[in-house]
């Protein structure tokens, strides 16, 4: 019987033939934190004394959700992170490197690796064909000393999209189409694997959108065969030495198989206050729009911020609503910089921020108001994730949020392309 991705990486990982259900010990490549669950992980290592990382050159932590910090206390917490690098010899990624999941692909993980991180959206990492997992900050912890963890082989949902978008229409409208049509909790602690000559024909950046978001279904990761797109890309990152193919048997066993036509597509929002309740760009247009928020580990790269420049340059945000850009990494941000995107961005009347998760995650840059309306490019949209219960976030993609930004009201990209 064939196997899909994830039960070869597991089985490999694991030294033995796995299936679907599955609980196997399994040895970890890649270990990460980011500064907002980092500094429990770290002081439960502590608490057991076992200050120590098995593999300290595949380890890193993060400072991305807070950075530069906004308070004390999270300045503080910085300095657990700090001092446990100094200790341990693992990999620091400090204020202003990045987003983890952006870092992660451009520096660390490869075809077939296993990746843990004690962040939800670990699952990015997939599209370059590894399985990459979100996990508690204990159960990372153990992972960074030992160089193991215990995994549940997943079952796995096999979304095969066909044919061309429509213009306008992206690789985030088509994550959300498929949260929506899932439901949020509808491919919980499954694998999504996302296949057609779709996603073949897509860029690194698109894929990685797509398993960005495979968590907002409830999913355990979301993965992409490797290909000569992956190994073009890993080339690009000066490690075109770390390709190898992955890609799931012609007989494997799908639990559900998913045909996806993406010429069907409109542009999709989703709507307060879950990722699930999607809709038609046409059924919001005319709505009002406080802030429009372009970044983060979902939509923050390159190709992003470019879709963004080409709807923005020579226009102007709506005096009315503010439009805040943050790169998802250093170097996304200076091959903006010499594109020229960030003169578009500020002459626009954007505020660029250094690149990190900035306002996603609600500690800063970007908090909304009583009853404010955010359209933003992240992943989540729960009651509360900008740092407001009384505010309401609408996720699209990149080119729906820069026509909403110049209008102040919710826009249809295919009205200015």
């Amino acid at each position: 019987m064939g196997k899909t991705i994830a039960e070869k990486i597991i089985g490999e990982h694991a030294g033995k033939d796995v299936s679907a259900g599955d609980i196997v010990i399994a040895k970890v490549d890649v270990t990460a934190v980011q500064d907002g669950t980092g500094p429990l992980a770290v002081q439960q290592l502590q608490k057991i004394d076992l200050v120590q990382a098995k593999n300290p050159e595949r380890t890193v932590l993060f400072i991305d959700h807070a950075a530069p910090s906004p308070n004390k206390d999270l300045s503080n917490a910085h300095n657990i992170l700090r001092r446990f690098a100094k200790e341990t010899g693992v990999h620091l990624s400090e204020v202003g490197e990045g987003v983890c999941h952006q870092r992660l692909v451009e520096s660390y993980v490869n075809p077939g690796d296993i990746l843990i991180g004690a962040d939800s959206h670990t699952c990015t990492s997939g599209a370059l064909g590894a399985f990459s997992t979100g996990m508690g900050s204990t159960d990372v912890a153990i992972g960074i000393a030992l160089g193991k963890t215990w995994l549940r082989v997943p079952e796995t949902f096999k979304i095969n999209v066909t044919g061309s978008f429509n213009k306008g229409v992206y690789a985030k409208d088509l994550i959300l189409h498929i949260i929506g049509m899932i439901t949020a909790d509808g491919a919980t602690y499954k694998a999504l694997e996302f296949t057609g000559d779709t996603i073949r024909n897509m860029t690194m950046s698109e894929r990685f959108t797509l398993s960005n978001m495979a968590v907002e279904a409830g999913a355990k990761t979301g993965l992409i065969e490797s290909d000569d797109v992956t190994r073009a890309y890993l080339e690009a990152q000066g490690r075109g030495d770390k390709f190898r193919k992955i890609a799931s048997d012609e007989d494997a066993v799908y639990e559900r198989v998913i045909d996806i036509d993406a010429s069907t597509i409109e542009p999709v929002i989703s709507a307060p206050h879950t990722v699930d309740n999607t809709k038609a760009v046409t059924e919001l247009v005319g709505m009002n729009v406080d802030q429009v928020f372009i970044g983060t580990c979902t939509n923050g790269r390159i190709d992003d911020l470019k879709i963004a420049a080409d709807i923005l340059k020579g226009k102007q945000r709506d005096p009315d609503t503010r439009l805040i850009v943050t790169p998802a990494s250093k170097a996304v941000y200076l091959e903006a910089l010499e594109a020229g995107y960030i003169d578009t961005f500020v002459r626009a009347g954007a505020a660029v921020m250094a690149p990190g998760c900035g306002a996603c995650v609600g500690v800063h840059q970007g908090i909304l108001g009583d009853g404010e309306v955010c359209l933003a490019t992240q992943n989540r949209n729960f009651k509360g994730r900008m740092g407001n219960t009384e505010g309401f976030i609408y996720l699209s993609s990149p080119a729906t949020a820069a026509a909403t930004a110049i209008t102040g009201k919710v826009t249809d990209p295919r009205e200015v392309l």
